[in-house]
This record gives C-alpha cells, structure tokens and sequence, in this order.
C-alpha cells in the first residue's frame, strides 16, 4: 500500500481538499506525507503585475507566505497524528509540474493527492491545470480531489 503521499498545496481551497484528503490516506494506512509548494514563474508574474515590488523583495515576499503556508499545513497534519515534511522550491527555472514530477521520483512517492479547482473551457485553457499535467506526467498513482463548486 502507499507508504509515501507527496501532496503540493498552495493555500488554495483545492488544496485545503486534497490535503484533508490525504491526512485521511495516511492514518488509514500509517503513510507519511511530503507537503510541497511551488513559487514559479507564473505565481512571481501575477504578483509583480499587481504590485510594485523590485524582483527580490517580492521573491522574499513570497518566500516568507511559502514558508507560512506549509507550516500552518504541517502543523494540521501532525495534529492529526501524521508524519510528514515539508519541500519548498523558489526558484524559476521549473514550473510547478515539473517540480512535482521531479519531487515524486526523487522522493520516490507512492501516490500524489492533489487538490484541483476543476475549471473548465475558458478558464481552464487561461490558468492552466497544473493538476493535468501532474496527473498526465506522472509514473505514480495520481488522486485528484475536485474542490466543492463556488456558489455565487
């Protein structure tokens, strides 16, 4: 069974899903989590776009919410009496696929559970789906935990 779960998480409410998700694999299989986040390229470009900021104090910027990030989601899947650790990666020369890709072989996972906003048409070609190509790129099981719809 899966012994080791690598879930990339970015704050988002998708993400929130996929990390409950995988806190709850873990238990019922005494699995350990690697929790991984990604500053890339496009999260640095839509920051510098709405700010003004010169490049590396938004890096440290970001930086800082990265690391505050994963440490309130270590701290929740410890509460929930799971083993796991943290990965962040800064720089940006990858995209977040690539990164988790990487990560999952190197780290040697098992499975990747990761959340996924499930956009479609429009937005989903704009954004992107890093969830996609993860899911498409991957030689390990992949579990994609759609986040409940928004409700205008």
């Amino acid at each position: 069974m899966y012994q080791r779960i690598l879930v990339p998480i970015d704050g988002s409410a998708a993400s929130e899903q996929g990390l409950n998700e995988a806190i709850r694999i873990a238990k019922a299989v005494h699995a350990r989590l690697r929790l991984i986040h990604v500053v890339d390229e496009l999260s640095f470009a839509f920051t510098v776009s709405a700010y003004r900021y010169q490049a590396g104090e938004l890096l440290d910027l970001l930086r800082k919410d990265a690391e505050k990030l994963l440490l309130t989601a270590l701290e929740k899947v410890k509460a929930a009496d799971v083993e796991a650790d943290t990965v962040l990666y800064e720089n940006l020369d990858k995209t977040v696929k690539q990164r988790v890709l990487d990560e999952s072989l190197s780290w040697k996972a098992d499975l990747i559970v990761i959340g996924t906003h499930g956009r479609r048409g429009a937005n989903r070609l704009l954004l992107g789906s890093s969830a996609e190509g993860i899911m498409r790129g991957a030689t390990v099981p992949v579990l994609l935990v759609r986040a409940p719809e928004e409700t205008s």
